[in-house]
């Protein structure tokens, strides 16, 4: 019997990967996917035939990506093979053990994977497996909780249609003072990742000034986060510099870890966790008194002005008007982890249990406190509770932060 030709996900940057499979007579396409949040935003849309992802990938190991997968709300799970540069016999019992389809060394012996993939995909054995901490069932109520519900679609549509024509006149004056303050478009629109790790434009007025966004590096010592975690200082630079070599490599005289390729040179998984650790940088960002922002913008966004065009995503099914932020690619990348995920299962929302408790407590909330809340949020929402925090945005609407 003819097989079919696979549509294959590869998550990695190995050109040469993507060159050997696409060239194959078995496969259809191969999709390329270089980062964790472009493969989550594309397998939200998509199921592939497998899934081919290299074990070292920029914020995570590939193992890490396959335990989120494995409890993640992408409906079925396709076979799933990790890519390595370097045999370890120690990183191939680890891989099994925690239930990966298969796992190959390179160099990659193209026919013997297709081969691997086509037997998979025969005899179902991606299906859910013994002692996986998830059924179908409870899969099923996941993607469910992903979507909207009818309650809320109700009235979000309701009541954003309704302040869009009360609050117009508004965002009309702050359109005009937008625009003679400053030259460029008065909105902004950016990408955002909302519920289930759908990628969306965000609309907002333009409280800054024209190329605000390639200022953001510069700025990230000014993160209030990274202060209020209280374990990294904030005058430190962004990057910190790897150690030479592995002190305990060194004592022993030989890899005191299952060893990785790391931009061309081999380091131990010891020194790589490390590494990573000291490097780590906050999830979310947040300047007080940021530089780039003008005097219009500062009074648009202490009266909450600019989120008004937000309405239009509501309209649109984007957002709903309470909800946990939806947030920019750079911030999301950083909360595709077991911990943190939960908050992505929840509707993305213009006001939030987050943003009452940060201008409650005068900007004082930490990184972790905001993830919490959100992650509770996903847990809890209901109808009431979304009129409780409405009730308590108005309350803290206009209080003086800049934020």
């Amino acid at each position: 019997m003819e097989r079919k030709q696979l549509t294959i996900l590869y998550i990695g940057n190995d050109s040469a990967v993507i060159s050997l499979f696409s060239q194959h007579s078995g496969v259809g396409s191969v999709i390329a996917k270089s980062t964790t949040l472009q493969a989550l935003d594309w397998l939200r849309r998509h199921t592939p035939d497998v899934i081919l992802c290299e074990f070292v990938l920029p914020k995570y190991t590939g193992l890490e990506l396959f335990g989120f997968l494995r409890r993640g709300p992408f409906g079925s799970r396709p076979p799933f093979l990790l890519l390595h540069n370097h045999y370890s016999e120690i990183i191939g019992s680890k891989v099994i053990q925690e239930g990966v389809d298969d796992l190959y060394f390179k160099p990659l012996d193209v026919d013997r994977i297709i081969y691997r993939i086509h037997a998979l995909i025969q005899y179902d054995l991606h299906t859910v497996r013994e002692g996986e901490e998830r059924d179908a069932e409870k899969e099923k109520q996941q993607l469910s909780h992903c979507r909207i519900p009818i309650y809320k679609r109700v009235f979000d549509v309701v009541v954003a249609s309704l302040a869009l024509i009360v609050l117009s006149p508004v965002i009309l004056l702050a359109m005009l003072a937008i625009r003679i303050e400053s030259p460029g478009k008065v909105y902004y629109v950016s990408q955002r990742v909302g519920a289930g790790y759908r990628v969306f434009p965000f609309y907002k007025l333009r409280s800054m000034y024209v190329g605000a966004d390639a200022r953001l590096k510069e700025m990230k010592h000014l993160n209030q986060y990274i202060a209020a975690e209280g374990n990294i200082d904030p005058e430190e630079t962004e990057e910190t510099e790897e150690p030479e070599a592995c002190s305990r490599c060194l004592e022993l005289g030989k890899p005191c870890s299952p060893t990785l390729f790391l931009e061309g040179r081999e380091v131990c998984e010891r020194m790589y966790l490390k590494s990573k650790k000291n490097n780590q940088v906050s999830a979310f960002i947040k300047i007080k008194d940021d530089p780039r922002v003008t005097r219009v913008g500062r009074i648009i966004r202490n009266t909450s002005i600019d989120e008004l065009p937000q309405l239009i995503n509501v309209i649109k099914g984007d957002m709903s008007i309470v909800g946990n932020r939806p947030l920019p690619l750079y911030e999301a990348e950083q909360l595709t982890s077991d911990d943190w995920s939960q908050r992505f299962m929840a509707p993305a929302g213009i006001t939030g249990l987050w943003q009452v408790e940060l201008r409650s407590r005068k900007g004082n909330l930490s990184e972790r406190e905001r993830k919490i809340l959100d992650n509770y949020y996903a847990k809890k929402y209901s109808f009431w509770r979304d009129i409780w925090i409405i009730i308590r945005t108005f309350f803290v609407l206009f209080q003086k932060d800049n934020r």
